[in-house]
């Protein structure tokens, strides 16, 4: 099967740089599923995983914190705010980060944005789902 060339990016970095044969993201507008001589396209993404299908059967599962994802025939390139491969998380500071966004958001106080600490609970489950492989 032909693969695709896959890049993750973050502002600090390279996270992903290898070849596929299937790329599935969360899109603002729903699942994608790329493989290669896909049309071009850019799309916003949701908070979510990517998965990445290798030759092989093999996949390799990235948490994302949202980002853009843009598809050439051959090549698909996501610029990400944060990624975590699922084998890099750590999943004590990911449960701190959603008991602390749980505890905001249940709080009455009124200096609380509430909907930062919901996007860092999201984000928080997100890893640890991730990690876990819970998809």
């Amino acid at each position: 099967m032909k693969t695709l060339k896959v890049n993750i990016v973050t502002p600090d970095g390279p996270v992903v740089d290898t070849n596929a044969e299937l790329v599935s993201a969360k899109a603002q507008s729903g699942e994608l599923g790329i493989m290669a001589g896909h049309v071009p396209m850019v799309a916003p993404l949701q908070i979510g995983a990517v998965r990445l299908v290798k030759s092989g059967n093999q996949s390799e599962v990235v948490a994302i914190s949202g980002g853009f994802l843009e598809v050439r025939p051959d090549q698909v390139t996501i610029l990400a705010q944060a990624a975590e491969k699922a084998e890099n998380i750590d999943i004590s500071r990911a449960k701190e980060a959603q008991t602390r966004a749980q505890r905001l958001l249940e709080s009455k106080q009124d200096n609380v944005d509430f909907k930062r600490a919901e996007l860092a609970l999201r984000r928080a489950v997100n890893r640890i789902n991730v990690h876990d492989g819970n998809l």
